[in-house]
């Protein structure tokens, strides 16, 4: 049996913003949370050969943290555009609930949680633009979104997963990712064969190790290291953040 460990990144200071591909650091009460299932990870006596992350730094000080609480600091580690959040356009930087009162909470529910409609596009001119950002200097500006939907977050997040880490749990190597709530959900959706029309109601808590098993490379079940109350309890607080 191969295993696949996915954790979302530790809660920042923009948790109440539309972050996307704005890159801002864990806050404290991430780092304490992250080191909470890292913790619990070393305990359950997981280990890993291999760890994925974005190329943004909470989901890099996430794996960073966590590899270090499991005393895993010398394995690779990839760092790659394609796993980033995904890109919330003109939104980013916005309070969610702020922006739920000037457009209406319907609106702001579809450009969240809809898997087709992105929000409002971030003009190229803008400095915090991609194509502005050293980060990417070397990435194709056409590939570099203005903003993308669900929709378009798995088309860039899926042929990576399925080129990159997929071959790595078929051939047997222990993977972690630390990832973003939506380049999560798109990876649930393709594990999971979840229908577009029901992938919206999926969300990711923060923290909590998703755990996928493979037999002979096919997915067969998956759980949270957490019981399901507490699991729900957070993912009830994942869903509040645009509430007044």
């Amino acid at each position: 049996m191969n295993r696949l460990v996915i954790i979302r990144h530790g809660l920042t200071e923009w948790t109440t913003r539309f972050t996307g591909w704005t890159d801002v650091d864990l806050a404290e009460a991430g780092v304490a949370l992250t080191k909470k299932y890292a913790s619990k990870l070393k305990s359950e006596g997981y280990t890993f050969d291999i760890g994925y992350t974005s190329v943004l730094k909470r989901g890099i000080r996430t794996l960073e943290i966590t590899l270090e609480t499991l005393g895993l600091t010398n394995i690779p580690v990839v760092k790659d555009w394609h796993l980033n959040e995904r890109h919330y356009g003109a939104l980013q930087g916005l309070n969610k609930a702020e922006t739920a009162k000037k457009y209406g909470d319907e609106q702001v529910l579809l450009w969240r949680r809809s898997f087709a409609t992105p929000p409002p596009p971030l003009p190229k001119t803008d400095p915090t633009h991609p194509i502005n950002d050293p980060k990417y200097k070397d990435i194709d500006k056409s590939l570099l979104p203005d903003s993308e939907s669900l929709k378009n977050t798995y088309e860039r997040v899926i042929p990576y997963f399925k080129s990159q880490i997929i071959p790595a749990i078929s051939a047997g190597k222990k993977v972690i990712l630390s990832g973003h709530s939506n380049s999560i959900r798109a990876i649930v959706k393709f594990l999971e064969n979840i229908p577009d029309d029901k992938i919206p109601t999926v969300n990711i808590p923060y923290c909590i190790p998703l755990v996928y098993e493979f037999e002979s490379g096919n997915f067969t079940r998956h759980y949270y290291l957490e019981s399901p109350e507490v699991v729900e309890a957070a993912i009830e607080s994942v869903k509040n953040q645009a509430k007044n």
